[in-house]
């Protein structure tokens, strides 16, 4: 059954927030509409009309005014082709002001002008006093409600764009991430990448996004295979685990004995056996029986020797 909670996009790639579409109960996906946020009207893009209710956040969800007219949206336009310019003076007057850690990523006008946001990035984590440019801002845009608003270095290579560390045309984050998970070192290691620094890091300067992309199947398909140092007995002998390759179901081992020397093989999961499993079993087997002496014990162990020397 059809909800009136519906996901609202802004910007093409950008995350899916959730609004209250009770006032506009025959809202499509597809439609532009105008909703009610923080930090004032905006126009977006409907992407979702949820089935199922979602967990409902603190103070409830934000409104959905109306639909978008065809005037709202050259209204849209109009402000956007004004963004560039408003950034080319913000950046002017931030090198006035001598603000050399702070970087102008860009500037956005909402739909209909009322409000002008310059992201920033910092070259620190220390807190920045941008309350003199924010006012030069004000006074240059008079009729428009400035905000000043910090974002980390993901969202920096989100905005410009531009190549991947990896050597994609377009970065992920610009072309299809909505939003940005936790990654960390532990998932590089888990897929047995290499941990040289430009190895594992994005544009960004923080460890690359693609790094959860498979991290779960990693972690699935090393629960079935041995671990490194572990001894195994294969076709071929026993040796030692010394490479796993999760995603072939395989394992590389150094066998040991049965050859003249070592060797390394490749075996598939079914084609090897814990070594410490066979040997629990191999010494349960030659362990004495002191069960059914008269015979008829069906354990498997040999029958203990009474005789005493």
């Amino acid at each position: 059954m059809q909800t009136n909670i519906i996901g609202v996009r802004f910007t093409k790639i950008g995350k899916i927030y959730h609004f209250d579409s009770s006032a506009l109960p025959d809202v499509k996906q597809g439609e532009h509409v105008i909703v009610d946020t923080t930090r004032g009207k905006h126009l977006g893009e409907v992407v979702q009309v949820l089935a199922e209710t979602p967990a409902q956040p603190d103070g409830g969800w934000k409104p959905v005014e109306r639909r978008a007219t065809p005037r709202d949206l050259l209204l849209q336009q109009s402000w956007q082709s004004k963004q560039t310019e408003a950034m080319i003076n913000c950046r002017a007057r931030a090198s006035e002001l001598h603000l050399r850690d702070v970087k102008i990523v860009t500037a956005e006008y909402n739909y209909d002008g009322s409000r002008l946001t310059f992201l920033f990035s910092t070259e620190s984590e220390e807190k920045v006093d941008l309350k003199s440019l924010k006012k030069d801002m004000q006074q240059i845009y008079p009729n428009t409600q400035i905000e000043m608003r910090q974002i980390g270095p993901r969202d920096v290579a989100k905005f410009l764009g531009g190549m991947g560390a990896c050597g994609i045309e377009t970065r992920c984050c610009s072309k299809f991430l909505t939003d940005f998970s936790p990654i960390s070192i532990k998932m590089a290691k888990e897929q047995g990448i290499s941990l040289t620094p430009n190895e594992i890091t994005g544009m960004c300067g923080r460890l690359r996004c693609c790094l959860i992309y498979e991290y779960e199947q990693y972690v699935e398909a090393r629960k079935t295979l041995p671990k490194r140092n572990k001894r195994v007995v294969t076709p071929k002998g026993e040796g030692k685990v010394i490479d796993v390759i999760p995603m072939s179901d395989k394992v590389i081992v150094l066998i040991e004995s049965g050859v003249d020397r070592p060797q390394q093989m490749t075996f598939t999961r079914e084609e090897i056996e814990p070594w410490d499993e066979l040997e629990a079993l191999r010494r349960k087997s030659q362990a004495p029986c002191d069960r059914h002496e008269g015979g008829g014990c069906t354990c498997g162990k040999a029958p203990r020797n009474n005789n005493k020397n």
